[in-house]
């Protein structure tokens, strides 16, 4: 039996090693990490898509997203032929964006994103006192490998701007019940993980490394 590619993407900035922790079955899937690549100047998500899809070499492949990455699959989708899309942690248009970023949106407050954004969020979060904070700089320092100026304001405008107003109901939705970045009041028509937030991809594993090849495989 041939192994079926499954291509993963990570979420905004991180490094592929936030799959650290998944395991599919290796006689039955053929895994692939994507990583993120620097923009090049007003790149738009769609060409950056096409310029992704590109590193998309075996036929009819799952594309699997997390968060940002879930969106750029879904982007990529229209140059392949993928055999299915797996968003985690993500949306399936811009209608399920909550509230903050729709008004972040109108006012086009993503235009005041600072030039030096990756060097004053590390800065700010060396002042808090937060445990949480800085607990999750600790994540930020293992897992986000692009620390590119260029990358965030890139990024973060593209997920404010995306345009897709429709879902793709063919798109396999995976999603948490207490993310705090896209609220799952927000969110229609998903498999949902019970505890998983934002970054259930590495605390959540185990029913992933369970469901997942399920998913793939149409048995779920």
């Amino acid at each position: 039996m041939d192994k079926i590619p499954v291509y993963l993407m990570p979420g905004l900035a991180a490094s592929p090693a936030i799959f650290e922790r998944i395991a599919l079955p290796p006689d039955q899937f053929e895994v692939v990490l994507l990583e993120w690549q620097i923009p090049t100047p007003n790149e738009s998500l769609v060409d950056y898509a096409k310029r992704m899809a590109q590193k998309v070499t075996q036929p009819n492949p799952v594309l699997v997203g997390v968060s940002f990455g879930g969106i750029l699959v879904q982007e990529m989708a229209q140059f392949l032929s993928p055999r299915k899309v797996i968003i985690i942690s993500s949306v399936r248009c811009n209608e399920e964006f909550p509230r903050r970023m729709k008004v972040t949106k109108m006012l086009r407050a993503y235009k005041l994103i600072p030039a030096d954004v990756v060097g004053k969020i590390e800065r700010l979060a060396k002042l808090s006192r937060s445990q949480l904070v800085r607990e999750r700089m600790k994540l930020y320092d293992k897992f986000l490998s692009v620390r590119d100026d260029r990358y965030f304001q890139w990024a973060i405008r593209n997920v404010i701007l995306w345009d897709r107003t429709q879902i793709d109901a063919n798109v396999v939705h995976i999603h948490g019940d207490a993310d705090e970045v896209f609220p799952i009041k927000y969110i229609k028509d998903c498999r949902i993980v019970k505890g998983g937030t934002h970054i259930m991809i590495l605390n959540k594993f185990r029913w992933l490394n369970e469901h997942l090849p399920k998913i793939i495989r149409g048995e779920e």
